[in-house]
């Protein structure tokens, strides 16, 4: 079973991820999303900017709405894993990047949320703590 920062993600399809970028907040759309090791990953690519902004401060905000105009909330440190095995799995999972991205192309990157912990709210209140 996934983990609920996992699980969310899934249920959410688009989710916006939050860095800093100096004292400038920047947010953008991800999709990929999966589950290794009893972690969440997400992925990018090394020469985007927000690369940088991961590796300069690993400290983000994930946001994103599902079913009934519920959203969820997650905050993380997000954590680069280095591993081929890793970047193979979130290939496997998210189908639609293989054709961007090999494991060891040198570009694709992938990434772990460590001490994931968030909320799932609607505008009655908080549905779910994790």
């Amino acid at each position: 079973m996934a983990n609920k920062a996992t699980e969310y993600l899934q249920k959410v399809g688009t989710f916006f991820i939050a860095t800093t970028e100096g004292d400038q907040p920047r947010v953008r759309p991800f999709g990929a999303v999966g589950e290794f090791d009893g972690k969440t990953y997400i992925c990018l690519n090394n020469t985007k900017k927000v690369f940088a902004q991961l590796v300069a401060n690993p400290k983000i905000e994930i946001v994103g709405q599902y079913e009934g105009g519920n959203w969820v909330r997650i905050w993380a440190k997000a954590v680069r894993d280095d591993r081929n095995e890793a970047r193979e799995k979130m290939l496997e999972l998210n189908e639609g990047l293989r054709g961007m991205y090999k494991a060891d192309d040198g570009i694709y990157e992938v990434f772990y949320l460590d001490d994931a912990h968030g909320k799932a709210e609607s505008f009655a209140g908080s549905i779910e703590e994790f």
